[in-house]
């Protein structure tokens, strides 16, 4: 699984690290698993990439700051979106075969759903921001990427356990989870304007 990979899967999936113990004979049922979640997930992953992607270019440094906080707030919505989509699918697929699945799949869905919640908050952050002085707006970007990089580092730090298990593999094997190129999580791009 590449390090890439969109944030959502890395933060929530990575609670079901309960199954890192599964024997070979379950890798059967870990695919079909993986499969049921990782094809409704390849959606919201996109819409996450493209949304990651708006906030990258929405500011050239002379970007009108009122643009750049619409650009962002969309972003966030999509993404708070996308982690909601990715809580159903993940719901719906239900628990993983092997061991604790039932407690880890009721993890990650929480998790998830957690993530979807801290994007609607910053959303309402920045749609809070004044964009009336420049120097003001970009400063207020940059106290917005301290709670992008926790989201971040979350699910990162959680992800890096996952690759190691067998679901992580299962997950792997299935096109829906795999990175469709572009970035992984959002990431901070504060006003380049000063």
């Amino acid at each position: 699984m590449n390090k890439k990979l969109v944030a959502a899967l890395s933060g929530g999936a990575a609670l079901l690290l309960g199954l890192t113990g599964c024997s070979s004979d379950n890798t059967e049922k870990l695919d079909n698993w993986a499969k049921s979640f990782c094809d409704p997930a390849q959606a919201p992953f996109k819409q996450i990439q493209d949304a990651n992607a708006a906030m990258q270019t929405a500011d050239s440094g002379n970007t009108d700051s009122k643009k750049v906080q619409q650009t962002d707030s969309a972003a966030f919505q999509k993404i708070s979106d996308a982690y909601a989509q990715l809580a159903k699918s993940l719901d719906k697929a239900g628990p993983p075969p092997g061991e604790g699945g039932d407690q880890a799949q009721k993890n990650a869905v929480k998790e998830l759903n957690s993530l979807s919640a801290g994007y609607q908050d910053l959303k309402k952050q920045v749609n809070g921001l004044d964009t009336s002085d420049k120097l003001k707006f970009a400063d207020g970007l940059r106290n917005l990427s301290n709670g992008i990089n926790k989201l971040n580092a979350k699910s990162e730090a959680a992800f890096k356990k996952l690759e190691a298990g067998d679901v992580g593999k299962a997950m792997a094997r299935q096109k829906g989870c795999q990175n469709q190129g572009g970035s992984a999580g959002p990431t901070a791009a504060p006003s380049k304007s000063a």
